[in-house]
């Protein structure tokens, strides 16, 4: 009967470590689990899409980056759609791009290009260029993506139309990376993943807040009823995830899974970048409105507290010999992993992700909300003059 019987320290950090443990399932099970959910319901044909193809205008900001236009601009601009025209607002002519994009409007009548005026100051250049992309645009459906994106597939643009019903005004698509090598890599593909099943989730259940710019639609009267990104015009970033944290509701909203429907992000060779890319995004996440934000703060803090706990369950019980107290610590962490590694790798595996996550899902598990809090720190630490347009 003593191996039954429990100390009060035992019993405290068993107690916490299963309430922590309830609520961990409960964030896979109803939000994370959700892209999953769907892609079960699409086999069923549960979902129900529109048939009209509108014709739409897919917008491009690029800033110098001729090297990706030559390499991924010619899967947009020859996708199956019957009438779409291709965007480009170029930023900058310190390489080739100019002369590349008029030699391709030879080849191509549905592709425009434009620029940014370099003599704008104090105001995004990336969210002038967008701006100017949509106003040029001549139809009511805006695609946008970006110059180092390429499509899946050539039924990109035809798998988001298909959710452009009356009652919709945007669409979410989800953006991965392409495989890449080295840990960096794993752990910018395992982040990005983990981040679409967060925001994505949010929005499949009904509470849509945010939405990446790599990946993602919306009416052009949407963005005129909203006054554009009149909101933050001088903060470098907040062209995709703020306008949408405004303007998406749960009725206007769809979001968009399919295999077709997925572009894919040349690989992070520098870890300078992807921090940049990283603080700017937690720097924006200061400005979002709705619950979301807390309720993933409470999600990353509780599975901290989630480690502390079942560790210190172990611990406690190894330095009493009592090895049930061990057992039921290791059998929290047990359960959860399954469900963790279940509702991951299906994910990953219903977008087309070649990578899995069994050894290093640990790992990167418990990194994750340090490397949040690194972000940030960062944030705190630089002047707010940083995140400005100069």
């Amino acid at each position: 009967m003593e191996t039954l019987t429990f100390n009060p320290e035992e019993e405290m950090l068993l107690v916490v470590t299963g309430v922590l443990l309830v609520v961990q399932l409960l964030y896979y099970m109803c939000l994370y689990n959700r892209i999953h959910t769907r892609s079960r319901a699409l086999k069923r044909q549960e979902v129900h899409f529109a048939q009209e193809l509108p014709p739409l205008s897919v917008i491009i900001y690029a800033r110098e980056e001729v090297e990706n236009l030559r390499r991924n601009l010619t899967a947009v601009l020859e996708q199956d759609y019957p009438n779409f025209e291709v965007i480009i607002i170029n930023d900058g002519n310190a390489d080739e791009s100019e002369d590349y994009l008029t030699q391709l409007e030879e080849k191509y009548p549905n592709l425009y290009h434009s620029f940014v005026p370099s003599s704008s100051r104090y105001i995004s250049h990336k969210k002038l260029a967008i701006t100017l992309g949509v106003r040029a645009s001549k139809h009511d459906w805006l695609v946008f993506t970006e110059a180092n994106c390429l499509p899946d597939s050539n039924q990109w643009l035809r798998t988001l139309a298909h959710n452009f019903t009356p009652h919709t005004q945007i669409v979410l698509g989800y953006s991965g990376y392409e495989r890449g090598r080295g840990w960096l890599h794993k752990r910018v593909s395992f982040d990005n993943l983990f981040h679409a099943m967060r925001y994505l989730g949010y929005a499949l259940a009904g509470r849509p807040y945010i939405g990446i710019g790599r990946n993602m639609a919306y009416r052009k009267e949407l963005f005129y009823a909203q006054k554009g990104f009149s909101a933050h015009l001088d903060l470098q970033r907040g062209d995709d995830d703020l306008f949408i944290n405004k303007a998406a509701t749960p009725e206007n909203t769809r979001v968009e899974t399919d295999a077709d429907a997925i572009v894919r992000v040349q690989p992070v060779y520098r870890a300078k970048d992807w921090r940049e890319e990283k603080v700017n995004y937690a720097m924006t996440a200061h400005f979002y409105k709705g619950p979301q934000r807390y309720l993933s703060g409470m999600e990353t803090g509780t599975r901290l507290l989630f480690y502390a706990a079942w560790i210190g369950a172990v611990a406690v019980g190894i330095m009493h010999l009592h090895w049930l107290t061990v057992c039921l610590g290791f059998l929290a962490f047990v359960l959860r992993y399954a469900v963790q590694a279940f509702v991951i790798n299906r994910t990953a595996a219903d977008l087309k992700e070649k990578r899995r996550y069994y050894f290093t899902l640990p790992v990167f598990d418990f990194l994750q909300p340090l490397q949040s809090l690194r972000w940030k720190t960062y944030c705190l630490l630089r002047k707010k003059s940083d995140f400005l347009r100069r």
